[in-house]
């Protein structure tokens, strides 16, 4: 199975709020957001495996600015680290200022995914080799997060997060 890149696998979506996706202060529900995501990772991490995915986890939404009614939000979504049968996607959302085609970080989301047959069992994915600067740094923080939620679930023992140790030493 050959290693892919991260472009690869990129995902574009870009859509506008619309009046029935927004909450009483006129901002798109963050559901609604969390759908889009969870879309254009799905997408992302398809193509990076050619097999079904499906949503194992959200490792981490960050809300960081609310999305107005008939702002033009561009979602874009990578995988950023492959393991045996699962892929982190990293996603960043975007909205875009009508009057002056400004583009401005919104959100950002992590989602994982794992490959699976027809059966539902899981099946091993392709690895990924990172090319940029901000690919190669997601790509290490991909590890430290996966131990992280090994170490919390109990799955591993302190001393076998190697990548969460070298932080402190």
């Amino acid at each position: 199975m050959q290693a892919k890149s991260p472009r690869e696998s990129l995902t574009i979506s870009t859509d506008m709020v619309l009046p029935g996706e927004t909450n009483p202060l006129n901002n798109l529900f963050g559901g609604e957001l969390l759908a889009r995501m969870d879309r254009a990772a799905s997408i992302s991490a398809r193509r990076h495996c050619n097999q079904i995915v499906v949503t194992a986890s959200v490792n981490h939404v960050a809300f960081t600015k609310a999305v107005p009614l008939g702002s033009v939000i561009t979602v874009e979504a990578k995988v950023s680290r492959a393991f045996k049968t699962s892929m982190e996607v990293f996603i960043d959302v975007w909205v875009e200022d009508t009057a002056s085609g400004e583009k401005m970080k919104a959100n950002e989301g992590i989602y994982t995914f794992v490959a699976v047959d027809a059966t539902g069992k899981p099946t091993v994915v392709p690895k990924i080799y990172p090319e940029t600067v901000s690919e190669k740094e997601r790509f290490a923080a991909a590890l430290r997060r996966k131990q992280l939620s090994l170490l919390l679930a109990g799955k591993i023992k302190p001393h076998d997060a190697s990548e969460l140790k070298a932080l402190f030493d």
